[in-house]
């Protein structure tokens, strides 16, 4: 291997003298947040690609997931996946709601609908799901479920940007469904996030709420919070949808590369991706078996050995984190398949800057592995 490592990700940057242009538009109009051209703009270009009505414009997604919460009113009991990155539950908590964590899919690693409906108690307000891996739910399982119990439906759709499924965008599911445009993600504005919603009454209030409430400069109406996205985010997230599709499709190809390599790895299971039209291809995750020689921390050892940073997404569980453990829910026993899988997962490195060398190189180690 190289002496220069690699990432499980990388942030695509489009060339910075492209950049360049938009922040000169920023200069000579001295609106630097607040709703400026740039922010209005994005969400009309970002409304029009994903194919959805209206869009709300968050500083990161976590502060979306907070403000999609409070705009709903949710209290009580939510019911959500353990098999997330922490800010799912996270922002439960800072709303003073319960989270319930239910068990996963084995084969999609999503909220598993069979699970949630056991778990319904009278102080039950709503399901967060997550579209884990950008793989989306079982969104009509889950409707019906929420439609019996009159449940609002939040989804965490931090992975899921550009996803489509038969009917278009699976961001169109839910009440409300929240996006990241963290560093991390597919599309990025450095930091930034999204509400996706269903009219443009739900929309003002959202936009109100992000604002600290106010409705004019003499009148708050709502405890809200400083949410807004500035006007450079939102300048690179416009620059940034004019790389997005050739992005996405170098992540195709490199998925592509690794499912050939690794397709015939005794004890190598490759999650597939399920139920999508069209795929964003953020993660690469595979599942180490029993089967594969190594355990998952013994591969993921031997990759950072070779300056290779895979990532055990997600693991630990969120469940075992101190603040959640008290939870009945957030016993080991209540979750058996989310626990195991958290304990063989491991992400592979994928962006689009990536080389084939380095995809080689991790198939290869893979296979190393296996012998």
């Amino acid at each position: 291997m190289s002496d220069k490592p690699v990432y499980v990700t990388q942030p695509y940057l489009p060339p910075l003298d492209e950049f360049i242009p938009y922040l000169q538009q920023i200069w000579d109009n001295k609106i630097l947040t607040n709703g400026g051209p740039m922010h209005k703009e994005l969400e009309t270009a970002l409304s029009n690609y994903l194919g959805v009505d209206h869009i709300a414009l968050f500083n990161n997604g976590t502060i979306a997931l907070l403000t999609a919460l409070q705009a709903l009113r949710v209290a009580g009991e939510v019911i959500t996946t353990p098999y997330s990155f922490v800010a799912t539950a996270h922002s439960l908590l800072w709303n003073g709601i319960k989270p319930v964590f239910v068990d996963i899919d084995p084969h999609t690693l999503n909220l598993d609908p069979a699970r949630i409906e056991a778990a319904i108690t009278p102080q039950t307000t709503a399901i967060m799901p997550v579209h884990c891996y950008g793989n989306p739910c079982d969104v009509e399982a889950i409707q019906k479920i929420a439609d019996n119990y009159n449940l609002r439906v939040i989804y965490d759709a931090a992975h899921a940007f550009g996803v489509q499924d038969e009917e278009g965008s699976i961001l169109r599911h839910g009440d409300l469904s929240v996006l990241s445009f963290h560093a991390t993600k597919v599309f990025n504005t450095f930091e930034g996030g999204a509400i996706i919603c269903p009219d443009a009454k739900t929309k003002k209030r959202i936009d109100q709420l992000k604002n600290f409430g106010f409705v004019d400069e003499v009148t708050v109406v709502a405890p809200g919070i400083n949410g807004k996205m500035s006007e450079i985010n939102a300048a690179f997230g416009l620059l940034q949808l004019q790389h997005i599709d050739r992005a996405m499709a170098r992540r195709r190809e490199i998925s592509q590369a690794y499912r050939e390599h690794l397709k015939d790895v005794k004890g190598i299971r490759i999650v597939e991706e399920t139920g999508q039209k069209v795929a964003n291809y953020s993660y690469f995750p595979i599942l180490l078996e029993a089967d594969y020689p190594l355990s998952r921390d013994e591969l993921y050892l031997k990759l950072k050995e070779n300056n290779i940073f895979a990532r055990r997404y997600f693991y630990p569980l969120i469940s075992e984190f101190p603040m959640y453990r008290g939870l009945a829910s957030a016993q080991r026993n209540n979750l058996p398949v989310a626990n195991a899988v958290a304990e063989k997962v491991i992400c592979l490195p994928i962006y689009p800057a990536l080389q084939e060398a380095s995809i080689n190189a991790v198939a290869e180690l893979i296979n190393q592995g296996a012998k």
